[in-house]
């Protein structure tokens, strides 16, 4: 099933203004019900311990000062303005900022590059006059290989804190809206009615995740549309009823008079404050699912006012009830008669607040699969029409056990507040300092610009950051702990998979032993198409020479497919193929690179062995065309390898069917270049090191189709063709085998004590307990053969 991806090439074509304020609309269901719902936790967050509403008010307006600025810094100036405007081909997020830096600059840690990546359309690369000095910061990072480990490793906290959010929002986010019922009960009751409540909305809403949110999706946006309206409404109506003079909070003067006056609690109590931006990075990493001008316009003129008029309302409310009879909260600024409507409708809000964090993980969960960074889990794609909503089981009910364990346990907003706080300040950390990498490597700015953003934003950050970390004890425990147990399998799941493809490289058969199995050593080719799935993209993987030592035979036809990652958002269907041979035609061996980018979804078995057989064939009416003109497999081809019989050229075989004799067009050109529809030759590369362009000149060569030309064609290369065709049509009716490799790994005698430990005990563990290569391929179980393999490491 090849997934719409169209939206995310699109975004070069202007926007009718019409589109845009339709995306706007659609994206406050999807993009800000965590930011919105924001105003129901941060007065009372913040006033919980550490300062006092007092009868000066200078706290209250102290904090909507606070609150003020960091909405319009964070957010606005820095996610609109700057952030939002380093998309990968549309597409948001922290993967989306470490894709375009490893396109940029060679700091990739994923294996089995290849020059033909570069060809890919989505590969945008662009190419202003580099400075001198970004120049030498990009050499700098590529010279030294511990910083490749250490951008990597920023990458798994950003995404980490992603994950502990998924866990920390829905809790905090229900929790209190359903504790507004508190001023509806008495104190002895509400206590024992809300986390019920709240644990029961929880695992509703985790139990429907597998229903997709487009079937529910429609009503995300009046929500939170409403849930904006009501509290703009609710704001008015306070700061005119109560103090029309509370405009004055928002001067900056109010925040050095309030730690001026609460010294040290007024700076643990920012650890409360940040709340209020908590749901800002969504803005970003949902951007490949709108537009840049419609989260722009969204924000700007509905979200931001609304939640200013919201945090303005309740300060006037709290500044002239200093005495209330219940704790500080979003509820006490609500008029009696409106309650109830007002609980229904944040309820609504916050549990859209929490889908949109639950999909956000499973996105990213995703995106750690496609980079090698999580053990395999089952993704389902739950819309054929919207790309990118996805449901992993496993995931889901993890996250529904951690959410109401968090609930049960804190069953405070104070404690849920602070660990919430952390995990949102770590994210937007890490965004900031990708971002400035951005800035100098793939924008060509000075240093200087870049560091100015660091410094800035940085610092505003770190004030919230170190706030957060004081409350240690008081909840902030948990997303370090989450984090550092996350940090822990993703960064052990990386390095030994690292390892083994390294192992196999190192192990891989040299050609002339394939083409040396024959009859003359008792191997038999049996009817059928055999598919060999590998990690490498050139040479015979040593699991099928095991494979035939054991078992003396192999498929009429043999295709060995490797299933790679490209630090690119989508591959366009049309070049997703990369086809060549393996040895002579008569020996009916291919090879097979099938590339996915990090936000594509994987085709299910059945589309994919079909559609493979497709491009085989159209690879072989290819190679035979272009034979009468070009030996398809020269002398030259063979000095680019360091095997002495090489494999030919790969080909880039697209969706463009055709038959008959072809009229062609070579064009030359040193640079790689895009891909259009038609079939573009690259050179093949043989080892892990040999990741960079090496100056060869690239052919891409564009059929026009004409159904008249077959009698231009010889009758013996007809024939040679024929027969070929028949051979892949015989196979494919005979059935396909898909071999894959079982492997264990082992550490090599000598190693240290931390590396067994990690790779005897702990990548072991989590390979039997997570889904095998036939899963995550989606091989159905009849058809696979598995091949056990040892790796010492």
């Amino acid at each position: 099933m090849d997934l719409e991806y169209g939206k995310s090439l699109d975004t070069s074509k202007k926007d009718s203004w019409k589109t845009t304020l339709l995306l706007a609309y659609q994206s406050l269901g999807v993009v800000y019900g965590d930011l919105s719902t924001s105003p129901l936790y941060v007065y009372k967050s913040t006033f919980a311990e550490d300062i006092q509403h007092s009868e000066t008010n200078e706290e209250i307006y102290g904090v909507l000062s606070f609150v003020f600025w960091t909405l319009t810094l964070v957010p606005l100036f820095k996610y609109v303005f700057v952030v939002l405007r380093a998309d990968d081909n549309g597409e948001g997020g922290t993967f989306a900022l470490y894709s375009l830096i490893c396109r940029h600059a060679k700091v990739s840690l994923l294996p089995n590059r290849q020059v033909a990546d570069e060809a890919l359309s989505t590969y945008k690369l662009e190419h202003p006059p580099e400075k001198k000095s970004s120049s030498r910061v990009k050499m700098y990072l590529e010279k030294h290989k511990v910083l490749h480990t250490a951008l990597l490793i920023l990458v798994l906290l950003g995404t980490c804190m992603v994950i502990g959010d998924g866990v920390l929002t829905p809790a905090i986010s229900v929790f209190s809206a359903v504790s507004g019922l508190e001023l509806s009960m008495s104190r002895e009751h509400h206590q024992y009615a809300v986390i019920p409540i709240t644990c029961f909305i929880l695992v509703c809403l985790f139990a429907l995740q597998h229903y997709g949110t487009h079937r529910v999706g429609f009503f995300f946006a009046p929500i939170v549309l409403t849930w904006l309206l009501c509290i703009s409404a609710l704001g008015l109506y306070n700061i005119i009823h109560w103090n029309p003079h509370v405009y004055q909070a928002l001067s900056p003067y109010y925040m050095f008079k309030f730690l001026k006056k609460t010294k040290k609690g007024g700076w643990m109590s920012l650890g409360g404050i940040l709340l209020c931006i908590t749901g800002s990075e969504a803005m970003f990493a949902d951007l490949g699912h709108f537009s840049y001008a419609a989260i722009q316009t969204a924000f700007t003129f509905l979200v931001y006012p609304a939640l200013i008029l919201a945090y303005m309302g309740q300060a006037a409310y709290l500044s002239q009830h200093h005495h209330t009879s219940y704790q500080i909260g979003f509820y006490v600024s609500v008029p009696e008669s409106v309650r109830w409507p007002v609980l229904v409708v944040a309820i609504l809000a916050s549990v859209v607040g929490s889908q949109a964090i639950i999909s956000g993980t499973f996105s990213i969960i995703n995106q750690s699969l496609s980079l090698g960074c999580f053990p395999r889990v089952k993704v389902i794609h739950t819309s054929d029409k919207i790309h990118g909503q996805i449901y992993i089981p496993e995931i889901n009910w993890v996250l529904m056990i951690l959410c109401i364990a968090v609930t049960i346990g804190f069953r405070d907003t104070k404690h849920m507040g602070n660990a919430s706080g952390l995990a949102v300040m770590t994210v937007m950390l890490v965004t900031t300092c990708l971002t400035s990498l951005v800035i100098i490597l793939c924008w060509h700015k000075p240093p200087i610009v870049a560091l100015s953003f660091l410094l800035f934003f940085g610092s505003i950050e770190l004030l919230y950051f170190s706030a957060s970390l004081t409350k240690f004890t008081e909840g902030a425990w948990l997303p370090i702990l989450l984090a550092l147990f996350l940090m822990i399998i993703m960064f052990v799941w990386h390095y030994a998979t690292i390892k083994k493809y390294e192992f196999d490289l190192h192990n891989k058969v040299s050609l002339e032993w394939l083409l040396a199995l024959g009859p003359s050593l008792g191997i038999t080719r049996v009817p059928g198409i055999g598919l060999v799935f590998t990690d490498l993209t050139s040479g015979i993987p040593a699991n099928f020479s095991r494979f035939v030592t054991n078992l003396p035979s192999f498929h009429r036809v043999l295709v060995f497919v490797c299933v790679k990652s490209v630090p690119v958002p989508f591959v366009p269907p049309a070049e997703r193929y990369l086809v060549g041979r393996v040895g002579p035609a008569t020996h009916r061996s291919y090879r097979c690179i099938v590339r996915y980018g990090y936000r594509d979804v994987h085709q299910d078995v059945d589309s994919f062995e079909s559609e493979l057989v497709a491009r085989l064939a159209d690879f072989i009416r290819y190679d035979w065309h272009r034979s009468h003109h070009t030996n398809p497999c020269t002398e030259d081809d063979a000095s680019h390898s360091n095997e002495s019989s090489s494999e030919c050229r790969l080909a880039v075989i697209g969706t463009v069917a055709f038959s008959g004799t072809p009229a062609y067009e070579i064009e030359e050109s040193v640079q790689p270049a895009s891909v259009s529809a038609g079939f573009s030759t690259v050179e093949s590369v043989t080892d892990v090191i040999e990741m960079e362009p090496v100056g060869a000149v690239e052919r891409r060569v564009r059929f026009a189709i004409d159904d008249d030309s077959e009698s231009d064609v010889r009758t013996a290369m007809e024939v040679q063709l024929r027969e070929e065709l028949e051979d892949l049509l015989a196979a494919q009716e005979a059935g396909t085998a898909f071999i894959l490799g079982h492997s264990h790994v082992r550490a090599k005698q000598g190693s240290s004590v931390l590396k067994r430990l990690a790779i005897n005990f702990g990548y072991n563990f989590l390979r039997r307990n997570c889904r095998g290569p036939d899963v995550a391929l989606k091989v159905p179980p009849v058809s696979s053969l598995e091949v056990g393999m040892v790796y010492v490491v």
